[in-house]
């Protein structure tokens, strides 16, 4: 069975919403014979490459919020992510994420997609790392199992550009217009942060389709 998933590095929901998928899918009997694959949706792709702001500086702006009303939206979701034991810092900087994206893409073709995603959660929400700086993106890259060598290459070029492209072309033929997103086998849809019940229940439910 393959669980295709679509979310954003920014996205604390996408944060909580992967916590409590993994929790559903180590309790699932068949988890070894389940494929998890993680694919691109930017927020804002239209956000400038060289602006560097705070997710509250962010909130206040973009939807023309009150500080404390932004304050608070973040405390919601910050209670609900260290209700699953995760770190989460409102401090975190806010950035473009194509080029994260991109080396998401290349972790997935190495085969460390996984582990990339989770150090960079952990570097982003937790830590309130400038993980839009290339360095950081590099020191992270490199300690979840890729080559110096390859990202910087990535992140010189173009490579999988094309590829962050596509996967937001596919969440749009779909009808997905926000994440997190979870597509089992591409017949059964989770949208957003749900309960853990409710992706234990959509595991179940995908793999009986399965006959």
């Amino acid at each position: 069975m393959r669980v295709d998933i679509w979310s954003d590095v920014v996205c604390p929901w996408c944060y909580v919403g992967k916590a409590r998928f993994e929790k559903a899918l180590s309790g699932f009997p068949h988890r070894d014979e389940v494929e998890v694959v993680y694919h691109s949706f930017e927020l804002d792709p239209g956000y400038p490459k060289d602006l560097r702001e705070t997710a509250l500086t962010m909130l206040s702006r973009k939807y023309g919020m009150p500080e404390q009303q932004a304050q608070a939206a973040d405390a919601r979701v910050a209670g609900l992510a260290r209700a699953e034991g995760l770190g989460f810092d409102s401090n975190r900087p806010v950035g473009n994420t194509f080029d994260l994206h991109r080396v998401i893409r290349l972790a997935h073709a190495k085969g460390v997609q996984q582990e990339l995603l989770t150090a960079l959660n952990q570097a982003y929400f937790a830590q309130a790392r400038q993980v839009f700086d290339r360095d950081v993106i590099t020191e992270i890259a490199v300690a979840a199992g890729l080559g110096k060598d390859v990202v910087t290459e990535v992140l010189d070029g173009d490579a999988y550009a094309d590829e962050v492209r596509q996967d937001e072309q596919q969440a749009r033929e779909l009808g997905i217009s926000g994440v997190p997103f979870f597509a089992f086998d591409m017949a059964l849809g989770v949208s957003g942060a749900q309960p853990t019940e409710t992706f234990t229940s959509a595991l179940d439910q995908a793999w009986a389709r399965r006959g």
